[in-house]
């Protein structure tokens, strides 16, 4: 299943979660009024007459009407108040379970283990590095990722999860949680935890009341008796909607554990890492529990968050484990069992693994896999992106991990080669930045040179987040100084419309996390004009100075796209305001016309043998305006 095919199936799903809630609201309502019946239903009626009989429910006709509208309204406020909370994205809910942040430049050996996973794993992928936090209170071993959609994207783990995995086994934690990031189920997660609220809501207060119960129960005071009646009562008709809430979350969350499990191995072409986090859960004695109330967000851990005997959420462990490791045998754990008492960490593979990655050359560009890749990158991405991670020159890595000197290292990514216009670039930074940001920007000179091309989108994606630490009118000023910036010579390259472009979607999307919206419903046919601008912008682009190579271009794309023959190839007077004229339209492909355009582009790109900085740069920024996360591609073909 790609990642198209992934798009669709949450849809499916989320139609799927709405009819099962209606169901479950009516099964809610249903038992409600039967409770009043029993209590109250024989009060209103004439000696003899069954408050279920046709007169008995005629007469009760008002008591039932009444019970059923305020009790699908206390559901449906819970569920959409429980949305509205959740508006913040992944952070907040990453917060809400106790989840403290961690600093891009923590210097804890865990910690700083943790964050370099999360970005080789996001630069492969081709996303911006999401928040991450950890769980210190949790020694389960267990992480979830959270949010609406990539720019809004958090990843937690426990504290368990950080010393007791070895790196190679956090990987494969970290890369099953990103197949969510990638794949739409995590947008479909949040929703998810919205609307198990509401349905949840009667048996979490039941619950509560019953807990505190425990206390007027041993009281004197005999006026508790009234409230626990009452929490007795919220308990039963609760646990209908416990019933329906575990339903649907095994129904949704089951089967994508075991692709999620699947992507992981193919990412990291690693099965002992994944397997081997998989096996831990079994044999540490506090496996992949945690200690806060996972009722409502079960369905979002890696691992199964509480025993549950009713409608588990996640496979059995031991398929799980046998899937990624087919000759897996259960009298293993007893070894791994032993082994652990007797060793930390296998540092000589760590360090061998770490060795190929900074050594590993990367991959050439396959055209023909490249859709396979997306949402589900292998491990050729991944050493890619270990290898761009360890050629950046210490201080730009220190920038781009440091909010503080993020802007200044975003604004160092545009300087040009040209002196005179540095000069003037600087002199913008200075009047809309501040001095401070200027010598900021002045000292990555000094210390690593101008810019290469092949770090600048890996800086980008990686200080993108940071952005959001900063206040409104300071992100104002950074925006107003990279259009300052790219503006000075009068020319905008693709890497300038790209940073722009990136910075302005990343930060909307980041503080709108609920409009962002995944896919639309039309198809490649239906915008045929978009998409034939979008292959002319793209193969000009290609071939600048060679009209029959971007004719060639031209026509491949068209021919992929149609499945026709190409007419002339137009003439693009100006491909900037094309872009931003087609990039929202095209937004509104369904999954399978995305993937359609995504193989145009390809064909395009790829028409005369070569992949050049400018058509890399112009399908990242088309992949991220459409919702496409393009993995980290190589810029030559083999």
């Amino acid at each position: 299943m790609n990642f198209f095919e992934h798009q669709d199936r949450s849809r499916r799903h989320t139609r799927w979660l709405v009819f099962l809630f209606i169901l479950a609201v009516l099964a809610i309502i249903a038992a409600v009024d039967l409770a009043l019946m029993l209590a109250f239903g024989f009060t209103s009626l004439e000696q003899g007459v069954s408050p279920f009989s046709a007169q008995g429910l005629r007469q009760n006709a008002p008591l039932l009407g009444a019970t059923s509208m305020a009790t699908g309204a206390v559901i449906g406020f819970a569920s959409l108040f429980k949305t509205i909370s959740l508006r913040g994205g992944g952070g907040d809910v990453a917060r809400q379970l106790g989840g403290t942040p961690i600093e891009p430049d923590t210097r804890d050996p865990l910690k700083r283990r943790l964050i370099n996973v999360v970005e080789e794993i996001a630069l492969a992928s081709g996303v911006p590095v999401p928040e991450v936090f950890v769980l210190e209170q949790e020694e389960g071993i267990n992480a979830f990722a959270a949010g609406y959609s990539p720019a809004d994207a958090a990843v937690a783990v426990t504290r368990g999860t950080l010393e007791k995995l070895d790196r190679s086994e956090l990987q494969g934690v970290i890369a099953h949680e990103f197949s969510h990031i990638l794949n739409g189920d995590m947008r479909l997660n949040i929703r998810l935890m919205g609307v198990l609220f509401g349905i949840l809501l009667l048996s979490l207060i039941g619950r509560k009341v019953l807990y505190h119960g425990r206390y007027l129960g041993s009281s004197r005071d005999r006026n508790g008796a009234p409230i626990l009646v009452i929490a007795v009562v919220l308990a039963v008709v609760g646990w209908i909607g416990m019933f329906f809430g575990r339903w649907i979350k095994a129904s949704v969350s089951r089967s994508r554990e075991y692709l999620a499990d699947a992507s992981a191995v193919q990412f990291t072409r690693d099965p002992n890492g994944i397997g081997g986090a998989l096996k831990k859960i079994a044999v540490y004695s506090g496996g992949s529990q945690l200690q806060v109330d996972t009722e409502e967000v079960g369905h979002m851990l890696f691992g199964q968050g509480r025993v549950s005997h009713l409608f588990a959420t996640h496979p059995p462990l031991m398929e799980r484990i046998a899937r990624v490791e087919p000759g897996f045998q259960p009298e293993e754990l007893t070894t791994l069992a032993k082994r652990i008492q007797r060793e930390t960490e296998r540092q000589a593979e760590i360090a061998a693994r770490e060795q190929a990655a900074s050594t590993a050359e990367p991959g050439p560009f396959d055209a023909g896999r490249i859709i396979d890749q997306i949402g589900n990158p292998d491990f050729s991405r991944l050493l890619m992106a270990a290898t761009v991670a360890a050629s950046l020159p210490e201080p730009l890595e220190a920038a781009a991990h440091s909010p503080d000197h993020a802007p200044a290292m975003l604004l160092y990514s545009l300087l040009h080669d040209d002196a005179r216009s540095r000069e003037d670039q600087l002199l913008a930074i200075a009047q809309v930045m501040g001095a401070d940001t200027e010598a900021g920007v002045q000292h990555l000179i000094r210390a690593s040179g101008l810019p290469q091309p092949a770090q600048r989108l890996p800086l980008l994606e990686t200080a993108l987040p940071l952005l959001r630490r900063h206040p409104a009118s300071r992100v104002q000023k950074l925006l107003e100084a990279i259009d300052r910036v790219i503006r000075v010579d009068g020319h905008i390259d693709v890497f300038e419309y790209l940073m722009t472009r990136l910075v302005r979607q990343y930060l909307w999307e980041s503080t709108n996390p609920h409009r962002v919206r995944a896919a639309g419903r039309k198809s490649l046919g239906r915008l045929s004009g978009p998409v034939r601008e979008l292959i002319a912008v793209l193969a000009w682009h290609g071939a600048p100075e060679d009209a029959d190579a971007a004719a060639q271009a031209w026509a491949a794309g068209y021919k992929a796209a149609f499945n026709e023959d190409a007419g002339a190839l137009p003439a693009v007077h100006d491909w900037i305001e094309t872009m931003d004229k087609v990039l929202p339209r095209l937004d509104e492909l369904s999954p399978e016309a995305k993937q359609a355009l995504v193989q145009a582009l390809m064909a395009t790109v790829t028409a005369d043998g070569e992949l050049r900085p400018a058509e890399l740069e112009l399908m990242r920024a088309t992949c991220a305006a459409v919702h496409v996360p393009i993995p980290m591609l190589a810029g030559v073909m083999g």
